[in-house]
């Protein structure tokens, strides 16, 4: 992006910056206030954004972290596709994993802003829809070989057409979900948040003229990349090296084994990935587009991870990595579950970098969003699909524990649903929701943070489940002598059963009435020797009921003082 010479002084640069901030956040309100899925307006599983005519991204609201770095790249294929040929009043849709989307589930809707017949800026929200079609309910089949049995694909259409919505698509995507009317809510909901912004950038073009506004862009990135490199020139250079397991695929059980190099140089960083595995059978793969937003999540997180986004903070980052890859996907490559696959790239660069900011990097998390997908029909019989990502434990920091019942880094300001929702909208009854303190977390000066265990009893009469767990197997990561944390599992209790059936990743699972799913989510890793943890922290967890005498003295080789 050339740079702009019109003159901005810093207040009228600073209230740019404020309505770019407000646009965004205006844009997520009117979608969690008007869509339709409880995944969006509960969990929040979406993100809105502005870019530059470019496609740079100059502002989002807070929303999934694995979207920061998939708005430029899904904006640019999309205004090579259309080149010269999008006009005032149009409205374009994508959910091309392979086009720098995620999965076929997340709807982009990108709305191209004119004034005066130029394009000055795009806007787009990007979220999670309920159903695209597909193999199973819900479109992620665990076990999937193929991306054309995880749904509806519409790589780059016209959604809008002279503010007209075209008929024709929406009766595709009606024909093609199972919940249409909860589909097309949402994508109306997507299109207003979109007209929202192209509204407000109408405003501020119009107050400051769209020279001014474009000089201000320039000097947002600008400004953000001169703070990235500063603060990556001040760590040491040098190459940093992190592996990792994945377990299975959901085809194959078998260890994936990852790996990553991180090559800092003077005021830039490199992350390569070469030599990791070639795109597996299962739906655990993410393309590029994924991959290169899973490092951006970590260097934001590095070098500014109190201040906005923007595409100034990235440009110190390069991500090598070979086509056709576990991380560079292509079609027709299965990716429904890319953020179980996509994760593993950002520990792996969170891993290597540890060392360096002890501080603010943590030990080993849960990491998996361990979601399950429960579907079938209510009292009424009605359909319903019910999704829902986890928290879990992170790991501690050179400085603290960690913390409890976090979400994954994928997903950044989601949450989980309140009891009274899932109660309210699911023949679903939560029975239990706690920390997972049974199978605790990484011993450590600082100790992990703590899973969860959330319980579900299922009141239709007939139900299935599928999930994709990961850390089944291989724990969250201790640093410098801390213990690893604990593993993720479904488990599932038959009506009037005392054991309990233990999944992973599972296709297909068949539910009756009075039947009870466990997720049980890890602790994170600890940091730093068990036995240099200080015995007022010990007490404070044996008080709180972390842990008990036992484990304290396993751990610790704690021994109770006399009173």
């Amino acid at each position: 992006m050339t740079f702009v010479p019109d003159p901005i002084d810093p207040v009228t640069q600073e209230i740019i910056e404020g309505k770019l901030a407000a646009t965004v956040d205006e844009m997520g309100i009117v979608m969690a206030r008007t869509s339709m899925s409880p995944v969006i307006y509960e969990v929040l599983d979406f993100a809105c954004g502005l870019l530059t005519a470019e496609g740079e991204l100059v502002a989002q609201m807070n929303g999934i972290t694995l979207f920061t770095g998939t708005f430029g790249a899904q904006v640019k294929a999309l205004i090579s596709r259309y080149d010269g040929d999008m006009a005032d009043g149009d409205v374009l849709l994508t959910n091309d994993p392979y086009a720098g989307g995620t999965h076929a589930c997340d709807f982009a809707v990108v709305k191209p802003i004119f004034v005066a017949k130029e394009i000055v800026a795009y806007a787009i929200n990007v979220a999670h829809f309920l159903d695209v079609g597909g193999s199973v309910p819900g479109s992620l089949a665990p076990n999937a070989t193929s991306v054309f049995q995880e749904g509806l694909r519409l790589p780059g259409v016209k959604i809008v057409r002279g503010d007209v919505v075209s008929s024709e698509l929406i009766h595709i995507i009606s024909e093609n979900v199972r919940l249409p009317e909860i589909a097309l809510g949402d994508l109306t909901a997507q299109i207003a948040t979109v007209q929202v912004a192209a509204r407000r950038m109408s405003e501020l073009t119009g107050k400051y003229g769209s020279a001014i506004v474009k000089a201000a862009f320039v000097n947002l990135i600008a400004v953000s990349e001169k703070q990235s490199r500063t603060a990556i020139a001040a760590l040491p250079d040098g190459t940093y090296h992190a592996t990792d397991v994945i377990d299975g695929d959901g085809v194959s059980d078998g260890p994936i084994e990852v790996k990553v190099a991180v090559t800092i140089t003077g005021d830039s960083i490199t992350a390569d990935f070469t030599g990791c595995p070639p795109a597996v059978a299962g739906p655990i793969n993410c393309a590029r587009g994924a991959l290169e937003s899973a490092c951006r999540t970590i260097i934001k997180a590095l070098v500014g991870p109190q201040a906005p986004s923007n595409e100034g903070w990235f440009r110190p980052l390069k991500v090598v990595a070979p086509a056709g890859t576990i991380f560079t996907a292509q079609k027709p490559s299965p990716t429904g579950w890319y953020y179980e696959g996509s994760v593993h790239a950002s520990e792996l660069v969170w891993k290597a970098l540890a060392p360096l900011m002890p501080s603010r990097f943590s030990a080993g998390s849960y990491s998996s969003l361990c979601v399950v997908y429960v579907s079938g029909k209510d009292a009424h019989d009605q359909p319903f699909i019910h999704i829902e990502p986890q928290h879990g434990g992170w790991g501690a920091s050179e400085d603290r524990d960690g913390a409890n019942a976090v979400i994954a880094l994928t997903d950044g300001d989601t949450y989980n649903y309140s009891v009274e929702v899932i109660e309210a909208r699911y023949p679903l009854l939560v029975k239990r929701y706690g920390f997972n303190i049974q199978a605790g977390s990484g011993a450590g000066r600082r100790r992990g943070g703590f899973g969860i265990v959330r319980e579900y009893e299922i009141l239709s009469q007939d139900a299935s489940a599928y999930c994709s767990f990961g850390r089944t197997r291989t724990l969250p990561w201790g640093m410098n002598g801390g213990h690893p944390g604990s593993a993720n599992v479904l488990q599932v209790v038959k009506s009037k059963a005392v054991d309990c059936n233990e999944y992973g990743r599972a296709a297909h699972i068949d539910l009756k009435q009075g039947d009870v799913l466990r997720i049980v989510t890890g602790g994170g890793g600890g940091w730093g020797d068990p036995l240099e943890r200080e015995v007022q922290l010990i007490e404070q967890d044996l008080d709180n009921g972390f842990v008990t005498e036992q484990a304290a003295v396993e751990a610790y080789e704690y021994r109770r003082r006399a009173e």
